[in-house]
């Protein structure tokens, strides 16, 4: 591998490991500057086949709804690794919704980066 296609594998993983950053943080905005316009974010629920949020409209309002209804939504990175444009990023997640219920899980999220931004996130979980 050459020094110019390490870099742009790093840069890949850079941008996902900015992604969670700005998640745990609750930083809405920053998130959607890290997203391509035509964004595709497929949730994990309802199982088994996800909800498929498109555009920075759809997936800031699924984002805000999760911030409200789990205030300590938190991940965990476990690995990560990737291969030209795609990154996996294998995780823990945590959180206390507002009525006091812990939720625990772990999963693996697909990302593809184009242009520096993501544009699309397929994520799954351990059942």
């Amino acid at each position: 591998m050459s020094p110019t296609q390490l870099s742009k594998l790093e840069a890949v993983m850079r941008i996902v490991l900015t992604f969670y950053e700005a998640f745990n943080q609750h930083d809405g905005d920053s998130l959607l500057k890290l997203l391509s316009d035509d964004c595709i974010i497929e949730d994990i629920s309802p199982a088994p086949e996800g909800t498929i949020y498109k555009g920075k409209v759809a997936i800031s309002l699924f984002w805000e709804k999760i911030f409200r209804e789990s205030p300590q939504a938190h991940f965990e990175i476990e690995e990560i690794f990737g291969l030209g444009a795609r990154c996996v990023v294998r995780w823990s997640y945590n959180s206390l919704s507002t009525d006091g219920r812990k939720t625990h899980f772990r999963g693996a999220d697909i990302f593809k980066v184009t242009n520096g931004l993501i544009c699309e996130q397929l994520s799954y979980v351990k059942c």
